[in-house]
């Protein structure tokens, strides 16, 4: 892992645009678009649509429930068969196909509208581990913050491209406008068919595979990898103890991923155009945050840059929370006459910048912990751990916001980001890089 060369211009590039073209499906469906017509138009219990948001939060923890045990198997059959390229491009295919299909999703079609959630929601999770096993072979481990923040940035901007085309190309989020909004599936699966094509011709397949053995099968193998990997947890205790901080981290980051336009749709009660210049900006700011991190962890360490924009998430939840108090207060001190979508917006936008970084940050620190020989298996426990954080999340707050509110329980996500500081304080970045250094070529 120490003596990996840094990998061709064209190559990290054609990894990037798979970071590029899946933000089609995180941007569109999941935090901007589809988000907001499931409850508000394919269930429509106005006017707090507590129903469609539970049911909106359940489709994902299914999905995630369905992937989070199959994640970490399916990296060690990869890395035994050296077939990287061929599970990314199933689980890309199967998402194109799930997304598109919510073209014949109209309202009141609930469960069918839940059934292509789910499977086009296992597609992305997979695709999104399976992708990230190829950053430990693309450079030596001080460069794999930058490459790490290099496609997490331009992730953004395959979000910022794909959500305009569809925002854009067919209009307001209403039931008169509902013919034109059976495209949002289509338009986002072929956007994302389109983009990922660099990645299957540039990126190329390394290791061995490796011969089965007589009486065994993919299936017992990939068991017997997982079964050696936990006996020698003890190795990877720096990489257990950064999971687990990268659970609570990734439990409101799920949160705040999932819910955060409907809060501005349903609390703040925006209007159309602030809603356009949210995501807009935050768009533009995570990517910023994502390359702009990505570069100072290289310099200043995985760890301290991973707790950094922590920090700034418990701020920025914190201050969402109190955004009505925020813009009284300013009001008051400088005369001024903001709604609260206006201090909404602001501290959106602060928000942005460690939305990808956070989650690059983690990516990078998988990979820096990660032998070269089993990156799929790591990183199938990185998804399994973020599947299962968003679980706790979404369910968590899904429970919370019909007892208490939406406003309340999005507070959840402060507590959530202070655990994961905490956690990370126990992370020897140093020991985790000997320890996979130690295991590498098993």
């Amino acid at each position: 892992m120490a003596t990996t060369a840094r990998a061709s211009g064209k190559e990290i590039f054609g990894w990037a645009m798979f970071d590029f073209a899946n933000s089609s499906y995180t941007t569109v469906i999941i935090t901007v678009v589809y988000c907001v017509i499931f409850p508000r138009l394919i269930v429509g219990d106005a006017p707090e649509y507590r129903l469609g948001n539970l049911l909106w939060s359940s489709a994902l923890s299914i999905s995630y429930c369905l992937v989070l045990l199959a994640s970490p198997l399916l990296g060690a059959i990869m890395d035994f068969t050296a077939s990287k390229k061929r599970f990314l491009f199933v689980s890309y295919i199967l998402t194109v196909i799930a997304t598109a299909a919510l073209f014949f999703v109209h309202p009141g079609n609930i469960i069918l509208g839940m059934v292509f959630i789910v499977l086009s929601n296992i597609g992305f999770s997979f695709s999104e581990a399976f992708v990230s096993s190829f950053l430990p072979d693309l450079g030596p481990p001080d460069d794999l913050g930058k490459i790490s923040g290099y496609a997490w940035g331009l992730g953004y901007f395959g979000g910022l491209a794909s959500t305009a085309i569809v925002m854009f190309g067919l209009g307001a989020l209403t039931i008169e406008n509902f013919p034109n909004l059976t495209l949002v599936g289509p338009v986002t699966g072929a956007f994302f068919l389109l983009a990922a094509i660099p990645t299957f011709l540039w990126v190329k397949e390394r290791g061995t595979a490796q011969e089965l053995p007589r009486g065994e099968s993919y299936l017992s193998i990939g068991f017997k990898r997982l079964k050696k990997t936990f006996m020698q947890i003890r190795d990877y205790r720096d990489l257990v103890i950064q999971l687990a901080s990268f659970f609570f981290a990734y439990a409101g980051l799920s949160i705040v991923i999932s819910f955060a336009f409907i809060y501005g749709d349903q609390i703040i009660k925006w209007t159309g155009l602030t809603q356009m210049l949210m995501f807009i900006i935050t768009q533009l700011t995570a990517a910023g945050g994502a390359f702009l991190f990505g570069v100072i962890q290289d310099r200043w360490g995985a760890k301290r840059t991973f707790a950094a924009t922590l920090v700034i998430w418990v701020a920025a939840v914190t201050f969402i929370y109190g955004v009505d108090g925020i813009t009284a207060f300013l009001n008051g001190l400088f005369g001024a006459s903001l709604q609260a979508q206006h201090v909404f917006l602001v501290i959106g936008s602060i928000a942005g910048l460690g939305l990808g970084a956070t989650q690059s940050a983690c990516r990078a620190m998988v990979g820096l912990f990660s032998p070269d020989t089993k990156s799929g298996e790591f990183y199938g426990l990185w998804s399994l751990t973020g599947k299962l954080a968003a679980i706790f999340g979404l369910m968590g707050l899904g429970v919370l916001q019909v007892a208490l509110g939406l406003q309340n329980a999005i507070l959840v996500c402060s507590a959530f980001f202070v655990i994961a500081i905490i956690i990370a304080l126990f992370v020897n970045e140093t020991r985790g890089r000997a320890a996979a250094a130690d295991h590498s070529g098993e």
